[in-house]
């Protein structure tokens, strides 16, 4: 099962000319389950749903709370109409969801969500989870506070099925950040006590360049900051048959198409067993 996430850069920048390159990666890379960010929608167009259409999967969109402080920021004369948030592209239908607002003060309140979205596979029930944390560089105890109202609304949804949970998204944290240890719960105590997710990059090839946020990209060397990963995709540990263990990992749409560089993220492409095939 190929799992994907994204954050696709809202409508910054070319965006028309953008979607035409996130869909070519997509379709390329012919993902079951994909996570997305700063999805955009105005009016009758959703770029989630047209992603899907064009892919055919299903979709289930999680528009924020407060594009207001969003809108602020684009010279578009329809940004008073143009909302942003998460959605899940899906091979299968999706059976369960709930949307919850993350928790950031009022200085950073910017409608920040994660996703749930319960997807009936063939065999089972895959617990899938997309989300976009606070993005201030400063904000780790802000994010720590994200991650575990991340990890409490997984531990409510991960059971009824021997396929472990996924979650997918951008946190804006380096690897090693007390967010990033706090949610995966190897590194240090965990922010639901008992529950481990696996980042999944710790099976990539170590020489695999791994830096989803990069200034190779245009869109974000502007910003003078340093390459580093902070696109996830999390796992818990695998089922009783090897349901989740992650076989592949590796980024995805870290370059132009035609031209145009997709978003100012690299996505990051994980291939997870779905049986005993995946036990050593």
């Amino acid at each position: 099962m190929r799992v994907v996430t994204w954050n696709l850069w809202w409508r910054f920048g070319p965006w028309r000319e953008r979607q035409k390159a996130i869909l070519a990666v997509l379709r390329e890379l012919d993902p079951d389950v994909v996570g997305l960010q700063e999805v955009w929608a105005a009016g009758a167009e959703n770029l989630a749903e047209w992603l899907a259409d064009e892919l055919g999967l299903h979709c289930t969109w999680a528009p924020s709370p407060a594009p207001e402080r969003w809108r602020k920021r684009i010279e578009d004369p329809d940004a008073g109409s143009v909302h942003i948030g998460n959605a899940v592209l899906s091979r299968w239908p999706v059976v369960e969801r709930e949307t919850l607002l993350l928790p950031a003060p009022p200085d950073l309140a910017d409608g920040r969500a994660a996703l749930y979205a319960r997807v009936a596979a063939p065999s089972f029930d895959i617990p899938f989870f997309t989300t976009h944390l606070t993005s201030a560089g400063h904000a780790s105890a802000v994010r720590r506070a994200q991650v575990t109202a991340l990890a409490e609304l997984v531990a409510r949804h991960r059971g009824g099925t021997p396929f472990p949970p996924v979650v997918t998204g951008d946190f804006n944290a380096w690897p090693d950040s007390d967010e990033v240890r706090l949610f995966g719960g190897t590194r240090t105590a965990s922010a639901v006590p008992g529950q481990v997710l696996y980042d999944a990059w710790d099976y990539a090839d170590p020489t695999a360049p791994a830096a989803t946020w990069t200034p190779e990209n245009p869109y974000a060397a502007r910003l003078l900051e340093p390459a580093v990963r902070i696109d996830y995709i999390h796992v818990g540990p695998p089922g009783p048959i090897g349901e989740g263990h992650v076989r592949h990992i590796r980024r995805a749409g870290h370059g132009p198409v035609d031209g145009v560089w997709p978003s100012d993220h690299a996505a990051v492409v994980a291939d997870l067993a779905e049986d005993e095939s995946a036990i050593i």
